[in-house]
């Protein structure tokens, strides 16, 4: 005779936590080392935007503890690797993880921010 199979919660139960709440990674604490790729399509204004606008968020938020990678994805196509790059300019956040991406000129400073884990999203 077969044994119904096991459950591993009952129906309808959800984990606690608040509804549409993301699952959250741990802060990154003010020691934590960042390692970020921003891949841009040549000397476009779109591309120089998004290199001042990241330079500017790690200077102000991330000073001494980011190594931070521009890539031409036009000189260097080679390096694009398993990042996966679609949309240019696309900043790949490679440490600390979970990896994330952030794409677009990066003027939006909030999302960049939310994306690097060091601010929270709205509750």
């Amino acid at each position: 005779m077969k044994k119904p199979p096991r459950k591993s919660s009952p129906a309808g139960k959800r984990k606690p936590g608040r509804a549409g709440e993301l699952e959250q990674f741990s802060s990154p604490s003010h020691h934590t080392k960042y390692v970020l790729r921003l891949y841009v399509s040549g000397s476009t204004l779109k591309s120089a935007r998004a290199v001042e606008n990241i330079k500017r968020v790690c200077e102000q938020h991330l000073k001494n503890r980011y190594d931070l990678e521009v890539i031409d994805v036009y000189q260097q196509a080679h390096l694009v690797g398993d990042d996966r790059v679609v949309t240019l300019p696309a900043l790949m956040i490679r440490l600390p993880p979970p990896r994330r991406r952030v794409t677009g000129d990066l003027s939006n400073q909030e999302n960049v921010l939310l994306a690097l884990g060091l601010r929270h999203g709205e509750d």
